[in-house]
């Protein structure tokens, strides 16, 4: 049976592009689908809230625009073209699970109105409390936030705030936050731990992913406001199968941002 909300670990997932792509021109429909096994094992101790990226890169399988106007308005028609596509594929592989989903188009500037964000709250608590796996994604269509800046980073993170999450899980192409010294010598060593922010921006590197918009330095801000609300961020290699799993299980090697006061949340 369902556990209750009470006992259950509520996990903000975000999946960039190139774990959506495997690092390829399109979108994977395997690594939904290892998504969705994972949840499905899972969800009677966690309850999964998805921030997903991918529209974009969903719509290019299908279409090529050539721009009436610039690269942002081209991008946005991109994305209103790819998102049921999208969707259309998250739904299909989870509910072949028996995992039911539910999209929620959000804008920047919905977190700034108190009413705004209670309404977010509350639909979303309603969605998880009826077995419902909300998918969210920014409204690109109306807003350029992600498109400009931040692949999502920072939409997961107010997101992780807002619902009062567990734990904040970005899900990228490399394991964690490597050190600098090892990226120039090709070692790539992850640091296990961080807890001062602004020592993590001096580590990373700053180039952004090949089919995303941030790369390590939006994961850095999205992780310092996760970071102020006393929630723990993962930056975990989400090209791995099984990655949510072999993470919660510490299998697999991610960096963990540790929150700044004593009565933050574990998991």
């Amino acid at each position: 049976m369902e556990k209750a909300r009470s006992d259950r670990k509520r996990l903000v997932l975000k999946i960039g592009s190139n774990t959506l792509t495997r690092e390829t021109n399109a979108i994977s429909r395997g690594k939904i689908e290892d998504i969705a096994r994972q949840i499905a094992v899972l969800r009677d101790t966690y309850e999964f809230v998805i921030v997903s990226s991918g529209a974009i890169a969903t719509a290019r399988q299908f279409v090529h625009l050539n721009a009436m106007g610039t690269e942002i308005t081209e991008k946005q028609a991109l994305a209103s073209i790819g998102q049921p596509h999208l969707m259309r594929i998250f739904q299909e592989s989870f509910q072949e699970l028996g995992v039911f989903t539910a999209q929620c188009l959000l804008s920047y500037s919905d977190f700034e109105r108190k009413e705004s964000r209670d309404n977010i709250r509350n639909t979303i608590n309603v969605l998880t409390a009826h077995d419902y796996v909300p998918i969210i994604n920014e409204n690109d269509t109306v807003a350029t936030d992600e498109i400009k800046f931040g692949d999502n980073d920072k939409l997961g993170a107010l997101t992780a705030v807002l619902l009062n999450a567990d734990c904040y899980m970005i899900a990228t192409n490399t394991n964690g936050i490597y050190a600098k010294d090892s990226i120039a010598d090709k070692s790539y060593r992850t640091i296990p731990s961080i807890d001062d922010i602004n020592l993590m921006t001096k580590e990373i590197h700053t180039g952004i992913s090949s089919h995303g918009t941030g790369g390590m330095a939006s994961k850095a801000e999205a992780a310092r406001i996760t970071q102020n609300a006393g929630i723990e961020t993962w930056i975990v290699n989400g090209l791995e199968d099984q990655f949510i799993q072999g993470t919660l299980s510490h299998k697999h090697t991610f960096t963990k941002i540790i929150p700044v006061y004593s009565g933050s949340k574990k998991i």
